[in-house]
């Protein structure tokens, strides 16, 4: 429970009595404390919230603007931010462009939707390409500790090596809610660490933090765990893929949110397939044996699913991708795909964390070889062509591969929410562009003024 949010929310409305009185009682449903003690607690923090609203009476109209939200009035579940779909892949194209305004060089950046980011170095004459990327444990996996922090940690390893990058570091943040065990710090980290060292990747550095310090209760987890590589060649970014390119899929086990639909629908065996490292191996003798560098683009097949990582690539290179559906389910894992279809959830919609492979026809059967060589499946589903969209093959006719509003539900409080676009979905993106642009300009008013002030 957010309890500065609460005060915030409320303190217009109800007279600071009965504020500080409800506020109290829920403190209590947290905290083991006297009434006394709980009173003491809600009446400093609305104190405190006051003290911040005297700011929109201060005679610094910059302060005010700076400090002040561009409201969007839209929420994150309402526009479907972080669940992998249409909505969530316009406010990031969004953050993207936020990004881009800086006008920092880098060689693969944000705004094209990629799995990381890539800068150019050059050491002693010689040509480095630096690899960045960070993800966020799966939400449902706060009360799973260590197995957030082992999918999390290989989500990430897999985002440096789909850039063609060898792994050489992983950072950690954790933050957890001042009520929640201390065991729960060690047992993410702990999760962490078997990725490490199954792979032999050191953690170099991290952070632990509550979440909101004193103005969160409850035990909730969040955090996220990133990673960095470093290649000598151009990055295998989505942006090469090429007319005529042959397109492969290793098997898919799935990790954070395969195991999230495992737990929370009672396919407890299905755990077990995700607890692998097959995707960095895969990427990794690609690397050893030199190939990497002739593969046009690759990725993981994790934002919301085929469609969603198969909508980005078309947005980024206005390319064509043509998949076989009967070779997509090939190569997803047998105990994956059915528990997939026992619970109707569409296995194009929803992250199975293969490795898919954009390459050269005369590359793909060198390519195939060396993925079984150590022990993973590979297998063509698909070609590259000019018509400028996705489509797939189904039942022996063809139809567009589009990505849904939302990735499949796959638990049943996201069956409920559902993946239908809502109807006001073109009045929400121009609410959003709009505070997006007032976002740059703000940052561009504070850089003026620090450059000028200096």
């Amino acid at each position: 429970m957010d309890i500065e949010g609460f005060v915030r929310d409320r303190i217009s409305r109800m007279d600071e009595k009965s504020l500080e009185d409800s506020l109290s009682k829920h403190i209590k449903d947290y905290k083991n404390i006297s009434d006394k003690n709980s009173k003491l607690i809600a009446k400093s923090v609305i104190e405190e919230v006051k003290n911040t609203l005297k700011i929109n009476i201060v005679d610094d109209d910059f302060l005010k603007k700076i400090i002040a939200i561009p409201s969007a009035d839209i929420t994150m579940g309402g526009m479907g931010v972080g669940s992998r779909g249409a909505g969530d892949f316009f406010v990031h194209r969004k953050i993207a462009e936020i990004v881009s305004s800086t006008k920092t060089k880098s060689l693969v950046n944000p705004t094209e939707q990629d799995d990381g980011g890539v800068v150019k170095t050059n050491i002693s004459g010689e040509n480095f390409y630096i690899t960045t990327a960070i993800d966020g444990i799966h939400s449902r996996l706060s009360d799973y500790p260590f197995l957030g922090g082992f999918h999390v940690t290989r989500a990430s390893l897999r985002d440096v090596c789909v850039m063609g990058a060898k792994p050489v570091a992983i950072i950690s943040d954790i933050h957890l809610g001042d009520d929640g065990d201390v065991g729960k710090l060690f047992d993410f980290t702990a999760g962490v660490s078997a990725v490490s060292e199954l792979i032999d990747v050191p953690i170099v550095a991290g952070s632990t933090l509550r979440i909101g310090g004193d103005m969160v209760l409850g035990n909730r987890l969040v955090s996220a765990v990133g990673s960095i590589g470093v290649s000598n060649h151009l990055p295998t970014a989505r942006k090469r893929a090429e007319v005529g390119d042959v397109i492969l899929l290793t098997e898919g086990s799935g990790g954070g949110t395969i195991t999230t639909t495992a737990i929370y629908n009672g396919f407890f065996d299905v755990i077990w397939e995700t607890l692998d490292i097959s995707f960095i191996k895969a990427s990794n003798v690609l690397n050893k044996e030199n190939l990497i560098k002739d593969i046009h683009a690759m990725t993981d097949v994790t934002n919301g699913g085929l469609r969603g990582d198969a909508h980005e690539i078309s947005n980024t290179t206005g390319l064509g991708l043509e998949f076989n559906l009967d070779d997509i389910n090939k190569m997803i894992n047998p105990k994956v795909l059915n528990m997939l279809n026992t619970l109707d959830i569409d296995p194009l919609g929803i992250s199975i964390d293969s490795l898919m492979l954009i390459t050269p026809k005369n590359l793909v059967d060198d390519v195939i070889n060396s993925i079984n060589s150590v022990g993973v499946k590979i297998a063509e589903i698909g070609t590259v062509d000019n018509k400028g969209y996705p489509k797939i093959i189904k039942n022996g006719s063809e139809e567009e591969l589009k990505p849904l509003f939302r990735e499949a539900a796959y638990t049943k409080v996201k069956k409920v929410l559902g993946d239908t676009t809502p109807e006001n979905f073109e009045y929400m993106k121009e609410k959003i562009e709009k505070v997006a642009i007032k976002s740059i300009k703000k940052k561009n008013d504070l850089v003026k003024y620090i450059n000028e002030k200096q």
